[in-house]
């Protein structure tokens, strides 16, 4: 079915307007992500037919590689949006094993017509009456002519035109505004309370049970991220407290947090006691404390009674969704879950390999549990990453992202995890529109609003890249500690700001690599070697690798500087790394060791891989080297193009 140009679709209560990318029921705009709203456009154009699920796969997802768990995800986002479950009705038709119907009669409208008031006929004046002979009044009016009624007939049309052009204006706007709503992110509300949620104490020192300490913490947390009107301190801001003892304000002050939960627990066999305790640390008073016992079997427990207890004594107001997210989910499988709770234990220390075992066998035992998937994807996207894992994992990563989301729509990490995804291979815009329906679930959710300018940093929106990040720091000031660090400062330049904003107590690999660029920017040339040495001895990854080229650079070593950046790009290759932003780290290396060709190549596929900074790659310095070569100016030019429309659709 050809759609005309403004046409539209109406269905039931709904209205669909492709031009618009607009889907409303009874004039309520209802979002999608992109890929959803195409797949139902293709549905509706082809109303009443089956559509097998290859067709759909070439029509929606046309040359990319994409598992059908994301096809599952995208019927599944639909049936919601269209509220088949909630009303009993049903638009989309399963046809197993072949594809899908869309099984509801369909209107197609031309908007030139619709809804225009069609102008009446002008009617004719009546004669009027004509004075007997000698009576006429001086003055009085003359009969109204033939050219007087034709310009009366003129006026009307005119007046008419104008009300439907006015009408028309006012739909276009109406429907702009409603996309602009749409596309933006919500509003920002403070929070009522601020926690952080400690690991727990292992009281009987049992190393086969330490990765409850964290676990559990995690759990809790990840339990509590839909409540908006509470912050919750991320797991990665927690994990370095397993273990330690705790003095409660020094921890408050450092998370900046008004109140903490404390606990330990101990396991006797297939017995298991955990305490726990809330406190009021500002007002220096203990709002709660409680005791579980329980088998070891019903772990899954844990979450549903402390997080309950912490809503009452916070005396926290919750909206309808958010008490419907919190409630006990189905049940998982006791071994299954004590799986994931390993492998998360794993994530967060960084041991991805072995992360991914224990959640690969949770999901093996259980194939029914969301946050299994979503962990399982976030380690898988970590390796492909960090481990220079490569396509292989990264395609493991989509697949794991689909499960959980088909499983559980709404859920948050899953759909932190797979925008992080998409930014890292080239899909930005999706990712954007992703993270902005994410944050509508919980607009107080500081790590989606990292994320979101850590999308932007790659569109080259670096202004709005730093106000989401400083909006989420406002919210979480620990939400830096997930490893990631505020890029767009150093791409504004502002090289000291940058450097200020890494943690200082953070000497990881990956923090000693981003102080040396910061002050390799700096050209503090012997401290930046420093630091580049120092975190390649730590950890031999890919941004640890390109420091060390850098440190070779310093030191005019440039063969093996080039020796190293030429083994890296062989294994990119291999591999099918993604990270365009470390692919155009490699590109400056080049360019910094004399390698000109080489830098060219390898900054064009940064670009075209996703990572398109337009206002960075013109000021750069350590492209300077560049700037008179032809390509390079060909090169700005996609860059230029692809900032713009982002911008434009955006912003």
């Amino acid at each position: 079915m050809a759609l005309k140009t403004g046409s539209f679709y109406e269905f039931g209560a709904f209205r669909l307007e492709p031009s618009e990318h607009l889907l409303a029921r009874n004039r309520q705009p209802i979002p999608l992500a992109p890929k959803a709203f195409d797949l139902l456009v293709f549905l509706v154009q082809n109303n009443g037919r089956l559509v097998t699920k290859d067709q759909i796969m070439q029509a929606i997802w046309p040359g990319s590689f994409v598992e059908e768990a994301n096809l599952t995800v995208t019927i599944s986002t639909l049936r919601k949006a269209l509220g088949d479950k909630e009303s009993g009705s049903q638009h989309i038709e399963t046809v197993p094993k072949k594809g899908y119907r869309f099984v509801v009669p369909v209107r197609e409208v031309d908007s030139g017509t619709a809804g225009t008031p069609q102008p009446e006929p002008t009617p004719q004046p009546p004669a009027p009456e004509r004075p007997p002979p000698g009576t006429e009044l001086q003055g009085s009016p003359a009969p109204v002519t033939a050219p007087a009624a034709t310009s009366a007939r003129k006026r009307g049309r005119h007046y008419l035109a104008l009300t439907a052009l006015l009408a028309l204006a006012v739909a276009l706007g109406t429907a702009a505004y409603f996309q602009f709503r749409r596309l933006m992110p919500p509003t920002e509300a403070q929070p009522q309370h601020s926690l952080a949620i400690l690991p727990l104490q292992n009281l009987a020192q049992d190393p086969n049970s330490d990765f409850l300490s964290f676990s559990l913490a995690d759990a809790l947390i990840t339990k509590l991220d839909y409540v908006s009107s509470l912050s919750v301190r991320p797991s990665s801001a927690v994990e370095k407290y397993r273990g330690k003892i705790i003095d409660l304000k020094a921890v408050a002050a450092e998370l900046k947090v008004d109140t903490l939960l404390t606990g330990g627990f101990l396991r006797e066999g297939d017995d298991l006691r955990i305490t726990y305790q809330l406190v009021d640390v500002q007002g220096e008073k203990l709002l709660g404390r409680g005791s579980i016992d329980l088998k070891y079997d019903n772990l899954l427990r844990v979450q549903d009674t402390v997080a309950a207890q912490i809503i009452r004594e916070l005396q926290l107001k919750l909206s309808p969704a958010e008490a419907d997210r919190i409630k006990p989910g189905t049940p998982v499988s006791p071994l299954a879950y004590e799986y994931y709770l390993r492998g998360v234990d794993l994530h967060g220390q960084h041991k991805f390999p072995m992360a991914i075992k224990m959640l690969e066998k949770s999901t093996e035992i259980d194939p029914n549990y969301a946050l299994a998937w979503a962990y399982l994807g976030a380690a898988y996207t970590s390796d492909a990453a960090f481990e220079l894992g490569g396509r292989e994992q990264y395609r493991r990563a989509q697949a794991a992202y689909g499960r959980a989301l088909a499983i559980d729509p709404l859920q948050l990490d899953a759909r932190m995890f797979w925008a992080n995804l998409l930014v890292d291979t080239g899909r930005v815009e999706e990712a954007v529109t992703l993270l902005r329906e994410a944050l509508r679930t919980n607009v107080n959710y500081a790590p989606l609003h990292w994320e979101l300018g850590y999308a932007y940093r790659f569109a080259g929106m670096l202004n709005e890249s730093i106000a989401e990040c400083e909006r989420a720091l406002r919210l979480d000031a620990s939400v830096k500690s997930n490893g990631s660090v505020l890029n767009a400062y150093l791409y504004r330049g502002e090289y000291a700001r940058f450097l200020s904003s890494l943690p200082e107590d953070d000497d990881s690999a990956f923090i000693l690599f981003y102080r040396g660029f910061g002050e390799y920017y700096q050209k503090d040339w012997n401290r930046a070697a420093s630091d580049f040495d120092r975190a390649f001895e730590l950890d031999s990854s890919l941004y640890t690798r390109i420091g060390k080229t850098l440190s070779y650079a310093i030191s005019h070593r440039e063969p093996e500087g080039l020796g190293i950046l030429h083994d890296l790009e062989k294994e990119i290759a291999l591999r099918g790394v993604g990270d365009p932003e470390g692919i155009y780290k490699i590109a400056q290396s080049y360019a910094a060791l004399g390698d000109t060709a080489s830098a060219l190549r390898v900054l064009r596929s940064s670009v075209e891989g996703g990572f398109f900074p337009y206002p960075y790659l013109v000021t750069d310095p350590l492209l300077e080297p560049l700037r008179k070569e032809a390509e390079f100016a060909q090169i700005v030019a996609v860059s230029r193009r692809r900032y713009q429309a982002f911008r434009e659709r955006f912003f």
